[in-house]
């Protein structure tokens, strides 16, 4: 109880309040309103560069060290930079696109663009590297954003998207400018500031375009979200409210995240600019070959929030469960760890409280929150302890739920100050997104932990549009039994694409981990996953996990009965995977539809793994 009490004096009271309507809806809120919020996020510059001028604000490896720049600095270098985009005298409208993988060069000219009311535009770096498509995705959201420069970190590294794209428009280059014709070094953009910014700063409103976020996992046309300062600024009061530790502490966060998506940028950047704190920009990933890296970064910086995808914490374990000088280093002095993006496994959760455990007495605050691109993102926020995943808080302040019956499910509708109002340029798509009292449909299902008491929370109930039926007539929940799954497969599954559409039964492709091709020894290392399925030792190990969810959740709709080992990790080009980390399920099943088949083939592949298997049947 007292380590329960020594958590939840850093945050806010769990309190909420329940509007009870016809046809079993319910609208849920917070009990706290929300508070005064800043005009726009260059007001979060001008206070730190004012009142912590020398403490670092961003941070970056270069020639084997931290390259760092204090609010002076960056303050400074902005005002710079806004001169030289007000002197290109860029229509009202149109963004900066940034093409580059996050780094100090990028961030300043960001906010020099916000500063002065110029929207910027962030775009995935694999729609710049899918080159041999003639980088039609890229295409296609130049044509929606139409913006008034493009910036590249690198001539050298872009110079082929750039050439592909043949954009109307100003290109910058941080880095060798040479290689891309007529592309302006952005040294030459810095130009001494004069009064026009700060007139422009006062000009900037809560209407003001700030950003233009393209809508994640998206496998139709292009949609451009725009983001107001209104939107962004009252998200990160609310999320103050609901952590108020954050005014008090020393925010330190090392973050690998993109800025092309909200997580990244909106709240993670935006967090460490709010609370005055410092960011670390980790040139890790969480992949085999770059998360050692982070590893590294991790020794060297000892964050005191640390923010991830369930990916990046499943690639991280392994390092943390054998180095105790690492978790140390994160755990240390942490007074967030916290997931998003997808959901958690319950392994993974353990795994992590368990590294946490061996290395400090005060219990750690593992928390999480909902929201998505258009909501700028926080809706939910978990202010209170917990003690596994799955749970996704309660209504921010200036939030509004309302859950609506969708057969068996609540589809969860939003509105609020930070909920979006238009997509760029498209009436049709944005009458879509809103009902008739104006509720944003994210397209997500929630139940309450307990109806009968509201403040314990939201369970995420998973996508309605990714569930489907068997052909029973059993609704599958993807979102719900996808992290079971992986969850009762580790630590041999990073994680899975749920099947079963006009099927009568579930399957699972499965993303192996090293740990799979362990089981084979030696020689697992050589084989091909087809191969590899059929070792008693894999099939075993997999047996057990499938067997392990079907006793646990014996329902058809709850466990699978069959599955089959992936060849190829998950591909970040082809929009399989984003680049937060987390599995786009239609995206998936459509690029692995020949596995698909596969797996339901009338004629039993040798190399699909049956749940029956595990109770001794012939199959």
């Amino acid at each position: 109880m007292n380590d329960l009490v020594h958590v939840s004096e850093k945050l806010a009271p769990a309190d909420v309040l329940l509007e009870s309507r016809e046809k079993g809806e319910f609208v849920l809120r917070s009990a706290q309103p929300l508070q005064a919020y800043a005009r726009c996020t260059g007001e979060w510059l001008e206070r730190w560069a004012r009142e912590a001028p020398e403490r670092t604000f961003l941070a970056e490896r270069r020639n084997g060290g931290w390259s760092g720049l204090s609010y002076r600095e960056v303050r400074k270098r902005v005002g710079c930079l806004a001169q030289g985009l007000l002197e290109l005298d860029i229509p009202a409208g149109r963004p900066v696109l940034m093409l580059s993988d996050v780094d100090i060069d990028q961030a300043l000219l960001s906010l020099a663009a916000l500063h002065v009311g110029i929207p910027v535009a962030t775009v995935s770096v694999a729609y710049s590297r899918n080159t041999a498509g003639g980088c039609s995705k890229l295409k296609a959201i130049i044509e929606v954003l139409e913006p008034a420069v493009i910036f590249v970190s690198d001539g050298d590294a872009y110079y082929r998207a750039v050439e592909l794209v043949k954009p109307n428009c100003l290109v910058v280059a941080a880095r060798n400018a040479q290689e891309i014709e007529s592309a302006l070094p952005l040294p030459m953009l810095y130009k001494d500031e004069s009064p026009a910014v700060m007139e422009a700063f006062g000009r900037v409103t809560g209407d003001t375009p700030a950003r233009y976020l393209m809508t994640s996992g998206s496998t139709g046309e292009p949609k451009a979200v725009v983001n107001t300062h209104r939107m962004l600024c009252a998200n990160q009061q609310a999320i103050a409210q609901c952590w108020p530790f954050l005014e008090t502490c020393e925010v330190v966060v090392l973050d690998w995240l993109p800025w092309s998506h909200t997580f990244g940028a909106n709240h993670n950047f935006n967090l460490v600019l709010r609370n005055g704190g410092t960011l670390y920009i980790d040139d890790g990933r969480p992949i085999p070959g770059q998360i050692e890296r982070t590893v590294e970064n991790i020794k060297a910086v000892k964050p005191t929030l640390f923010f991830n995808v369930p990916r990046g914490y499943e690639a991280l374990l392994p390092y943390l469960e054998r180095d105790e000088a690492l978790a140390r280093a994160l755990f240390g002095r942490l007074e967030l760890l916290f997931y998003a993006a997808a959901a958690l496994p319950s392994s993974t959760w353990e795994r992590l409280m368990a590294c946490a455990g061996r290395v400090r007495k005060e219990p750690l605050f593992f928390s999480s929150e909902w929201g998505a691109t258009e909501t700028s993102p926080v809706l939910t926020n978990v202010h209170y302890p917990i003690d596994r995943p799955g749970n996704i808080g309660l209504p921010v302040p200036g939030i509004e739920i309302k859950f609506v019956p969708s057969g068996d499910k609540q589809e969860m509708r939003v509105r609020g100050p930070s909920v979006f109002s238009h997509y760029l340029n498209n009436l049709s798509k944005t009458a879509e997104a809103f009902d008739d009292e104006g509720f944003y449909k994210i397209g997500d299902a929630g139940r309450l932990v307990d109806p009968d008491h509201p403040e314990k929370g939201i369970l995420f109930d998973g996508r309605v549009t990714e569930d489907f039926k068997l052909t029973t007539g059993t609704w599958v929940s993807v979102g719900v039994l996808r992290p079971k799954l992986v969850s009762a497969l580790a630590p041999y599954a990073s994680d899975c694409v749920i099947c079963g559409h006009d099927q009568d039964v579930i399957g699972a492709l499965i993303y192996p981990t090293p740990a799979l091709r362990e089981l084979a020894g030696e020689a697992g290392k050589r084989m091909t996953v087809d191969e590899l399925a059929q070792q008693p030792e894999v099939r075993l190990a997999l047996c057990a996990g499938l067997q392990a969810l079907a006793k646990e959740c014996p329902a058809s709709s709850q466990h699978a009965v069959r599955l089959l080992v992936l060849d190829s990790p998950p591909s970040l080009e082809a929009g399989e995977i984003t680049d937060k980390g987390y599995i786009n399920q239609r995206t998936a099943l459509s690029l692995r539809a020949d596995v698909v088949k596969r797996l339901y083939a009338e004629s039993l592949d040798p190399a699909v793994i049956l749940l029956a298997e595990a109770y001794g049947e012939t199959v």
